[in-house]
């Protein structure tokens, strides 16, 4: 069975940094993409970014996180982590890391994911 297991969330003053992590078992294909979404209280879930595991290319989904957040990924530990810096109080959200063959295009990341993490909580205090 494939898990996605997210953790690295918690409590952070605006400014500061906190880095998360995607642990993905049970994906047999070396070549596969990890998305990272978010879900900020009474708001829609929304995609943030995505990582190519096969040649660590990002796809941004929404500027405000460019310059900002940045994904990298270390195969052998079949780990995606996600860098969030000078984090701000509409950073907040529960976030998700989910599976998919390749990274979508923007306009179409909310379909296809295949597998999804049960998320961890960030909260930036302003």
């Amino acid at each position: 069975e494939v898990q996605l297991v997210e953790s690295g969330g918690g409590l952070v003053q605006a400014g500061g940094s906190l880095r998360l992590s995607c642990v993905v078992r049970g994906i047999i294909f070396d070549d596969y993409a990890i998305a990272w979404f978010r879900q900020a209280p009474g708001k829609e879930r929304e995609g943030v970014l995505c990582i190519s595991m096969s040649d660590n290319s990002t796809t941004y989904y929404r500027d405000s996180v460019k310059g900002r957040f940045t994904a990298s990924r270390d195969n052998a530990k079949n780990t995606v982590y996600l860098l969030m810096n000078s984090l701000k109080p509409e950073d907040t959200a529960v976030y998700y890391c989910a599976q998919d063959l390749i990274c979508p295009v923007p306009g179409i990341e909310t379909l296809g994911m295949d597998y999804w993490g049960k998320g961890t909580l960030v909260t930036v205090s302003s």
